[in-house]
């Protein structure tokens, strides 16, 4: 869990928004909205794959 503590002087938006960017970086919320709703492991493994054929596309693009 990511945790801020408010320094002295410091305004609620700028803890809030270091709370934010230390959230985001950690992937707190990547994590959350990967398990929020249960995936059957055969549509995990279909997505994984699709994403996998995505990259490789790219890659050969560039």
């Amino acid at each position: 869990m990511a945790k801020t503590v408010v320094r002295k002087n410091e305004s609620f938006d700028d803890a809030l928004r270091r709370f934010k960017r230390t959230v985001s970086r950690s992937g707190t919320l990547q994590e959350y909205r990967k398990r929020e709703f249960y995936e059957k492991p055969s549509v995990n493994k279909k997505l994984k794959s699709e994403a996998a054929r995505k990259r490789k596309a790219k890659k050969k693009r560039f």
